[in-house]
């Protein structure tokens, strides 16, 4: 289980009040758990990732275990 922490405006297009928990299969990386929010959360896909080329968008960043992984690849587990 892995518990995503959304911006305010991301929960507010996402209709939640809080964190999300997700299943995500071995091995985890920032790639499949954006691909598990996006399944999950249709109406996140674009606001993240560029549509076009799957890139984490410059001014989203990503954390994990309390270190920043912003500049890490997306396949890194």
């Amino acid at each position: 289980m892995i518990r995503v922490m959304l911006p305010q405006h991301l929960r507010i297009l996402a209709h939640v009040g809080g964190d999300v928990e997700l299943d995500v299969e071995d091995p985890i990386t920032q790639r499949s758990v954006l691909d598990a929010l996006e399944a999950r959360y249709p109406m996140l896909r674009g606001t993240i990732r560029d549509g076009l080329t799957g890139q984490r968008r410059p001014f989203v960043r990503f954390f994990a275990g309390g270190e920043d992984l912003s500049h890490e690849s997306p396949d890194v587990p």
